[in-house]
């Protein structure tokens, strides 16, 4: 039986209630979201609270000097980082630092674990920003964010109940190959009586994350209702989704055929030709990438 939008929300709720003593951001975390979000905040602002946590600034510096970004010589310092690449980035950076602790866990079925949902999230934000880059759409650094959290519904889900995500995940049917014959999103909301774009929408709620990153959780898989404002950057969080599932070991239990919705191959002007020619290539970049967070 079809459950009500209400119901819906109950559930969400719930799930987000149960799980809030453990899915929360560290506190040096959810400063430095504070402080981009504030327009008064400055480089130094930033420098000053990454460099009081030794930990996250040996990783941002990591990923600062992998081949993702390709800049010249080896930064060393949070200051020179933030020079580099901005603000936003560096904040990006931080926030994905913080999300990689909660994808643990081992496998869960023979065809999910959370390492390889949080390989296929690295992958999906690798291909916003090869897809805002190439298209020159100006989103890189938010898009990125936007598709490394597209799926932390999910997470939602494996903290708040194991067995009722196992269970969606068997209903699935996926054999070896990782390909199901009922999507997740059918079986969540059996199980459920919620997808993870609900739970993800309603954890970015819990975060106080800012609105575009909440359309993305929320209407990956359905982009065309996505509110009009957010309506590019959930575009481009869904068809990169699709180009993750395409490369070799993509995650495909929530997105069987990969295909990228009609309105969005004509937003974004991709044709075949190129949906494959951004696939050779996000496969090639996410190989390169490999252990950078």
């Amino acid at each position: 039986m079809p459950v009500t939008e209400e119901q819906r929300q109950q559930v969400v709720e719930s799930a987000i209630r149960e799980i809030s003593h453990i899915a929360t951001l560290p506190e040096v975390t959810l400063r430095i979201i504070e402080l981009v979000e504030d327009p008064t905040s400055t480089a130094q602002d930033l420098h000053a609270v990454i460099s009081n946590d030794p930990a996250l600034s040996s990783r941002i510096l990591k990923v600062v000097n992998s081949s993702f970004y390709g800049l010249p010589g080896q930064i060393s310092s949070i200051n020179r980082a933030i020079v580099m690449l901005g603000l936003n980035a560096v904040k990006n950076i931080a926030i994905a630092a913080s999300l990689a602790k909660l994808f643990r866990g081992g496998e869960l079925t023979p065809t999910f674990s959370a390492k390889e949902l949080w390989n296929h999230s690295n992958a999906t934000a690798i291909g916003c920003k090869l897809l805002s880059d190439t298209m020159g759409m100006g989103l890189g650094d938010e898009s990125y964010l936007a598709g490394l959290i597209h799926d932390i519904g999910i997470m939602v889900e494996m903290q708040y109940d194991r067995s009722k995500l196992i269970d969606a995940l068997d209903k699935t049917g996926a054999g070896p190959d990782g390909i199901p014959t009922t999507s997740l999103l059918v079986t969540e909301e059996q199980v459920f009586g919620a997808n993870h774009q609900h739970f993800g929408q309603g954890l970015c709620a819990k975060w106080k994350f800012p609105a575009p990153f909440a359309a993305a959780t929320g209407f990956h898989h359905n982009p065309t209702a996505a509110p009009s404002e957010q309506s590019k950057l959930v575009a481009v969080v869904h068809a990169a989704d699709c180009l993750a599932g395409r490369i070799e070991r993509g995650f495909r239990l929530d997105n069987p055929d990969c295909n990228i919705h009609r309105e969005v191959r004509e937003v974004l002007k991709l044709n075949d030709e190129k949906i494959n020619e951004l696939t050779e290539k996000l496969q090639s970049m996410v190989a390169d990438s490999a252990n950078m967070i």
